[in-house]
């Protein structure tokens, strides 16, 4: 793993923009944009490290899988702060008929430099994003700029043959509605959902679009609908199971959900079991299931622990995103059970730098099998909003 500098393309954010990857620039506090798309680098890989990084993506998923079942089984799910008995409920069921309910996708932020194992740092399971980059213009710039290398990236393919294979799941007789929130004001998480459904009418199935704005709940009938009053019976959502079941349509979600069991109104994507998977919760179970893995780093619920005199820690907050409310702890320092919000208290495993630039793989999971990476630099230790996507080779 090897990171180099490069002369950017050409009028390559107007090239990237063509590519779908409408966010190419970044706005930041001073005011001033920079790009997020940054291709005035990329990282090489050998084949070796990209088979091994994709075998232990795998493992780490059945992992987090068994995780997910440990927690349903065990009655442990207050641990992830799901005290309610509605949406517990509504997450067991949804675990118990996995089989029969669509899951497309999640990725795994790992720490790696090249040198050693990769280390679990989050699993992104339920809404993920930096997905559209990975897929396409990454791609794109590599036929461009390195005809003949390769990539680790079937994104694509796999998403297509993810929905083709998970069609027969979705309600007959109504089309899969896609939908985000217009609240993004950068307009991530409409291209991403816009990516999504691209793949999906790929895949033959007959696709709508709706802002979650502007999902409506019929009281007459009992059912969510568009703006046209048509019954939502299945959709695919880029809006967190947290939001989606303390909003004030919760009450409505949960008497509606359509679990697999044919009984409810309408079918979410991805599914609400990930609820046990997108909580930061989940690296303390594997920690504790899994004990010195070496893909793993320790992980605790109720506080640093050993962690604070040997290593240090990182305070996670276990609904957290973009690095929001994450707080570092150098070691020696006197531990802090934070009062503020649930945390997971994680071995602090600063991110490598390169050239002063601190680097986090996203390896992306579609229908449980490696598809692909994503890179992002920061300049601080915290992978935050600031962050850019820089492309790579395997040669």
């Amino acid at each position: 793993m090897q990171r180099h500098t490069i002369e950017p393309r050409p009028g390559w954010q107007r090239t990237v923009e063509e590519q779908g990857l409408v966010y190419p620039l970044t706005r930041h506090p001073d005011g001033g944009l920079r790009p997020y798309w940054d291709e005035s680098a990329y990282y090489a890989f050998t084949l070796d490290e990209v088979e091994a990084l994709e075998e232990t993506v795998e493992e780490l998923h059945r992992m987090c899988l068994a995780a997910a079942d440990h927690l349903v089984t065990a009655g442990r799910l207050a641990d992830l702060g799901i005290t309610d008995p509605r949406i517990a409920a509504a997450v067991t069921e949804a675990w118990r008929r996995r089989a029969e309910l669509p899951s497309v996708y999640g990725r795994f932020d790992l720490r790696y430099d090249g040198t050693g194992p990769a280390k679990l740092l989050e699993y992104n399971a339920d809404t993920p994003t930096s997905l559209v980059e990975a897929a396409s213009p990454q791609w794109f710039w590599m036929e461009e700029r390195f005809p003949g290398a390769d990539q680790w990236n079937s994104l694509h393919e796999r998403l297509v043959a993810a929905w083709r294979k998970q069609a027969p799941l979705l309600p007959p007789g109504s089309p899969l509605y896609f939908a985000h929130s217009t609240a993004d004001e950068l307009g991530e998480d409409l291209m991403t959902v816009a990516y999504l459904k691209e793949t999906a009418e790929q895949a033959g199935l007959d696709t709508a679009f709706i802002p979650v704005e502007d999902i409506g709940f019929d009281r007459l009938s009992g059912r969510f609908v568009d703006h046209r009053l048509r019954f939502i019976r299945s959709c695919f959502k880029l809006y967190p199971w947290e939001w989606l079941t303390t909003d004030r349509f919760a009450g409505h979600v949960l008497d509606t959900l359509d679990n697999g069991g044919g009984t409810g109104s309408t079918m979410w994507i991805e599914p609400a079991w990930k609820m046990l998977l997108s909580n930061k919760a989940l690296l303390a179970v594997l920690w504790e299931l899994y004990p010195d893995h070496p893909n793993l780093l320790p992980a605790h619920l109720d506080g640093p622990r050993e962690l604070a005199a040997t290593t240090g820690y990182v305070a996670k907050p276990l609904l957290g995103r973009e690095g929001a409310g994450v707080t570092i702890h150098e070691k020696g320092a006197a531990p802090v059970v934070r009062t503020d919000e649930p945390c997971c208290y994680q071995q602090l495993a600063p991110l490598p730098a390169f050239d002063g630039n601190h680097v986090v793989l996203g390896a992306w999971v579609v229908a449980e099998e490696s598809a692909g990476l994503g890179i992002r630099e920061s300049s601080g230790l915290i992978t935050d909003e600031y962050a850019r996507f820089v492309p790579h080779v395997i040669l």
